[in-house]
């Protein structure tokens, strides 16, 4: 058979969307065919006007008569979900939807939207969630889990770089302190705020504790978090707390290497939810012990008590005992981060992860 990707998310777009993307298509097999479609060029959606998707139900239609297409993986449930969904009326095809998380969510807002979803995953041949919080509200959406199958995001092991922690702790001076360390958009959803409060609660336990919360990542709600952190530990918060903004790939690698633990108490606002959460995989490659909420698809890559602790995102008496647990006790902290980094290398494997989904469409056991 011959596939086909079409996706709004796709190489050199950043996230995990496309990310998941990418690497479905760099891992596929080799004996089978693969083409992608995608709106990195504007060719998929229309600028302006109604109905934008229309240039997408062109450029499928075309793509599909011409090169034979067997198979379409869809990577949008809306709108290209609809576009598959109405080609497969006119053409023989087979497709199949990934479902991710908040693009689901946001695909049962509206009655029309529902409804349309509706249609294109009961007519899809194959249903692949990336987080099996999705395939059960998938399940519950159609009535059906025979067609369904959950495929985690796989990881690629860059955490071998040569980092002196040493070093940086002595640039930074930090050398005797315990570092927690966060990364991503700031927004309310990564539970960075909780994080904030949980310090308060720290200091009034121990108040003598040398420790620092870095924070890497740019958004809309920096301001807020900064006004946060100014409200619960008053105008001597930055001796706790460092806003360090976008970080490039190796510094990354970097922070996750030189810190104590990994933080982000991610929430569900409004079905706006974390569908995985690779990072938390990637400071596990690191040796880290992570903190994460239990919320969304985040508990398929944290299993509480092994590679980390999962904790109630809005409870910050939880998350401040989390918090000391992992601090206070270097032996748990460590061991978690070791067999963090074996879990993600053995359970993660994008090779491993992209088979699974080629036998799952190939009908292949």
């Amino acid at each position: 058979m011959k596939f086909l990707l079409i996706t709004l998310e796709y190489f050199p777009f950043k996230g995990g969307v496309a990310n998941y993307y990418t690497n479905l298509v760099y891992y596929w097999p080799k004996n089978s065919e693969i083409s992608v479609l995608n709106n990195n060029n504007g060719d998929l959606l229309k600028k302006r006007g109604f109905l934008k998707w229309t240039k997408a139900l062109f450029k499928l239609y075309f793509h599909v008569k011409k090169e034979k297409i067997d198979y379409v993986i869809v990577g949008n449930i809306l709108p290209l979900g609809l576009v598959t969904y109405i080609i497969s009326k006119i053409i023989k095809i087979k497709y199949a939807v990934v479902l991710h998380g908040t693009d689901f969510s946001w695909s049962l807002k509206k009655k029309r939207k529902k409804f349309v979803s509706q249609l294109i995953l009961k007519r899809a041949d194959k249903i692949i969630t990336a987080n099996s919080c999705v395939a059960e509200l998938c399940e519950k959406f159609i009535g059906d889990n025979k067609k369904i199958l959950t495929v985690n995001p796989g990881i690629k092991d860059f955490s071998n770089f040569n980092i002196n922690n040493q070093n940086l702790r002595e640039k930074n001076g930090l050398i005797g302190y315990k570092i927690m360390f966060s990364l991503g958009r700031l927004v309310k959803r990564k539970g960075f705020d909780y994080t904030i409060k949980a310090i308060k609660e720290i200091l009034i336990k121990k108040p003598n504790m040398d420790f620092i919360y870095i924070i890497a990542g740019k958004g809309p709600d920096e301001d807020y978090l900064k006004k946060i952190a100014h409200e619960e530990l008053g105008n001597n918060w930055e001796k706790y707390i460092k806003f360090i903004g976008e970080v490039s790939e190796s510094e990354k690698w970097s922070l996750l290497s030189c810190c104590d633990i990994f933080i982000m108490p991610s929430r569900n606002i409004e079905g706006d939810f974390e569908g995985f959460g690779i990072v938390y995989l990637e400071a596990n490659l690191c040796e880290k012990a992570v903190i994460a909420g239990r919320s969304g698809g985040v508990s398929d890559a944290v299993e509480s008590g092994v590679n980390g602790l999962l904790v109630d995102p809005e409870n910050v008496s939880e998350i401040s005992q989390a918090i000391l647990n992992l601090l206070d006790k270097d032996f748990l902290r460590i061991k978690m981060g070791q067999v963090g980094r074996q879990r993600a290398l053995e359970k993660f494997n994008w090779k491993k992860q992209i088979e699974k989904i080629y036998n799952f469409l190939n009908d292949l056991k």
